[in-house]
Formats: C-alpha cells, sequence, structure tokens
C-alpha cells in the first residue's frame, strides 16, 4: 500500500474546522512526514508523532477568531498565527490523549518555530513549507523536499533561512521563538 492511499480518506476529528482546500493541504504535508518517515527509517513512535502533527497542524486553520482567541485565550496574536496554539490546547485539554508532547510542541509551534522542538517539529516544519501544493519556487522546493532523508539538518537549516529571509523581506514581525530556533541551529 502506497503512503497516499494509506492517507485516503483523510480523517480529521470531528471538531475540525477546515476547507476542502486545507484538507488538501494537510494531506500533501502529511503524505511528505510519512514519505520522509518511510525513507528515513524512524521509529513507529516518532512516526505516529509525525502522522499526529501532519494531520492535526492546520485542523482549526478555518476556525472562527472569536473560537481560536477562546481556546488559547490570546487577545493580541495576529489571527493567523492562532490555530497551532488553538489545537495544541485543545488536544491538551484532554481530546487526544494519545498525542505526544513533541507532536503538540510541533503543532502549537509550527507557523514561527520554538528552540525546543525535536525532529518531530523540524519535519513539520519543513513539511508545511516544502509540500508540493505550494505555488512558489516549485523546483527548489522539490528538490529541497527529496533531500531532506539524507541531509535533515541541512535541509531544515535552510527552510529555516528561507523562512526567516521573507519575513525580513516582508517587513514581518521575527517573533521570540523563531529568534531562538535560528540561534538555536546556526
Amino acid at each position: 500500500m502506497t503512503l497516499a492511499v494509506a492517507l485516503q480518506p483523510l480523517v480529521l476529528p470531528e471538531w475540525a474546522k477546515v476547507s476542502d482546500k486545507r484538507r488538501k493541504h494537510i494531506a500533501r504535508v502529511t503524505t511528505l512526514l510519512m514519505q520522509w518517515a518511510e525513507d528515513i527509517g524512524i521509529s513507529d513512535d516518532e512516526r505516529r508523532d509525525w502522522m499526529h502533527a501532519g494531520l492535526l497542524h492546520d485542523a482549526l486553520r478555518d476556525a472562527d477568531e472569536s473560537e481560536l482567541r477562546a481556546l488559547t485565550k490570546d487577545p493580541a496574536r495576529e489571527e493567523e498565527l492562532l490555530h497551532g496554539p488553538a489545537v495544541a490546547n485543545l488536544l491538551s485539554a484532554g481530546s487526544a490523549r494519545d498525542v505526544s508532547e513533541p507532536a503538540l510542541l510541533a503543532i502549537r509551534y509550527h507557523t514561527v518555530g520554538s528552540p525546543d522542538w525535536d525532529r518531530t517539529g523540524k519535519a513539520l516544519y519543513m513539511a508545511d513549507f516544502l509540500e508540493p501544493g505550494r505555488s512558489f519556487a516549485r523546483s527548489d522546493r522539490a528538490f529541497l523536499a527529496r533531500q531532506v532523508p539524507h541531509d535533515f539538518d541541512g535541509v531544515f537549516r535552510q527552510v529555516l533561512r528561507a523562512r526567516l529571509e521573507y519575513a525580513l523581506r516582508e517587513g514581518y514581525t521575527l517573533f521570540p521563538e523563531t529568534v531562538g530556533l535560528w540561534n538555536s541551529v546556526r
């Protein structure tokens, strides 16, 4: 059975709020993570973490802002950054006891990064950026995605650098977690 077939149909929790477009993104991210897991030969426990991170990272991406703020109790952060913490808080509150702490940390910080990540967080961060459905720099990103099993840390540094350069060029906020992540890998 191929990994793409294994992910069909994509089963998300009943509380998930995702559009069809987001569901396809989640499927591509999770498929990429599972392909890397196979190619790298990671343990079953870590593979389960990667699967949870991929499937759940955007599970509330299309939820209302009021719902996200209620789940995060964060009145200030930009709306587009609330879905990861909201999912992690919901899962931590008991809706999925089998989701590990590394997977929760990956989900919580997948948009900004975290210096506290293990390989699960780094893998999700890369897969979210490198998944083939994104329209920019397709050939460069496809090349990097193929290199992950051979140079995980090197590709991670390149992805992190690319995301930081984009944020700086566009004048976006660099969050303390992002700066801490950069400082932890240089």
